[in-house]
């Protein structure tokens, strides 16, 4: 017997933790093309891909890898930062649809970031995601407290970033 697709509870791997199901369930990732989504390998994105995107974190490499999957996802206008300091000077300067911060950072980590952005009644408002190697319960609800969109923990695929973003956009939609 042939399944369509999310027909039956067989669709969703075992795999995911049921923060991510959660996620995928909040997520608008099914909006069509015509409505604004746009097409890409790994499904239609619930976010205007044109939107100009700020990365910060202290190793390049992670900047390098950020920016090639959003790069799959189809984004373009991505600009980068390797400190908090730094990010706050370029998003006084411009307006960011998405800032994905990671935690781990000197002399102003991710988290202090978030929130001079929260605090900031001209930023307070762009989505920011943060990044982290750490999944330890107390970070992820003082981000939440502080304001964050949605938080990643690494290692990371595109299809993660994607279902995030979409969750993050989503909500807003």
């Amino acid at each position: 017997m042939h399944h369509a697709p999310f027909s039956g509870p067989d669709t969703v791997s075992a795999r995911l933790t049921k923060f991510q199901i959660n996620r995928i369930f909040n997520a608008s990732g099914y909006l069509p093309a015509s409505l604004g989504g746009a097409q890409y390998g790994l499904g239609i994105m619930a976010v205007d891909v044109s939107i100009p995107i700020l990365i910060v974190d202290d190793y390049n490499t992670m900047i390098r890898i950020i920016r090639n999957l959003l790069r799959q996802l189809g984004f373009e206008q991505i600009d980068e930062a390797n400190d908090g300091t730094m990010a706050l000077a370029k998003m006084r300067t411009r307006n960011y649809g998405l800032v994905i911060s990671d935690w781990n950072m000197e002399p102003m980590t991710g988290y202090d970031l978030l929130q001079e952005v929260r605090s900031d009644p001209n930023l307070a408002q762009v989505p920011f995601i943060m990044v982290t190697a750490e999944s330890k319960t107390e970070n992820v609800i003082a981000a939440k407290k502080a304001g964050v969109s949605n938080y990643i923990v690494k290692p990371f695929n595109a299809q993660t970033l994607k279902s995030k973003i979409d969750a993050v956009f989503g909500e807003k939609l």
